[in-house]
């Protein structure tokens, strides 16, 4: 009998993608406080790519202590930029900082996705995205602003790809849906394996 999943995240891009692409599943969002990771692994000078493993690691496992009847899909997504971590912005005056440091500049995302089975990790993948930010105008970034409004407080970068947030680039290179947020093609490759997906 094959396993039921869930997505152990309050991301929309996530459940979207998923869904996209034809899976059937629940969500659960784990509470898990992000900040206070992060700052204790920044503080013993954790590499980025760990932290977004352990951030959605710690998530599956949250969810999965609850379900281990269930394959549980964690996921995490961090902009490193000249070796600093960013977040999601809190105000639309710290998505305005953001998108002015990125400006004219290329930063990396890293999106770790981790799958418990049983209640333990079974599978793990970062997919990796370098993108390049051209050198719009304050007029444009001031447009930007006001036409995405609180939509730019959802995603580290202040940005949607999918969206709006095309016109900020001029060239991404690496997973596209590593960059929406979750390895998807890597994801859908192990679900086969566990006949989630007909092979």
């Amino acid at each position: 009998m094959t396993r039921p999943l869930i997505l152990a995240s309050g991301s929309a891009a996530r459940a979207d993608m998923l869904r996209g692409a034809g899976l059937t599943f629940d969500t659960q969002v784990a509470r898990v406080d992000e900040a206070a990771i992060k700052a204790a692994m920044l503080a013993e000078g954790a590499p980025a790519r760990d932290i977004a493993d352990t951030l959605a690691e710690t998530k599956a496992m949250r969810v999965a202590s609850k379900h281990p009847e269930a394959l549980v899909l964690g996921a995490d997504q961090i902009l490193v930029f000249k070796g600093e971590i960013f977040d999601k912005p809190g105000s639309i005056d710290e998505a305005a900082d953001q998108l002015r440091t990125l400006r004219g500049q290329t930063h990396e995302l890293l999106s770790a996705a981790v799958i418990f089975e049983e209640g333990r990790p079974v599978w793990r993948h970062i997919g990796r995205a370098q993108l390049m930010m051209r050198p719009f105008s304050d007029a444009f970034l001031e447009g930007y602003l006001a036409a995405e409004g609180d939509g730019t407080l959802a995603t580290v970068g202040s940005y949607k790809l999918e969206g709006r947030g095309a016109q900020l680039f001029t060239r991404v290179q690496g997973d596209y849906f590593s960059v929406l947020g979750l390895p998807l093609l890597e994801v859908l490759g192990f679900l086969r394996t566990r006949g989630v997906i007909v092979e």
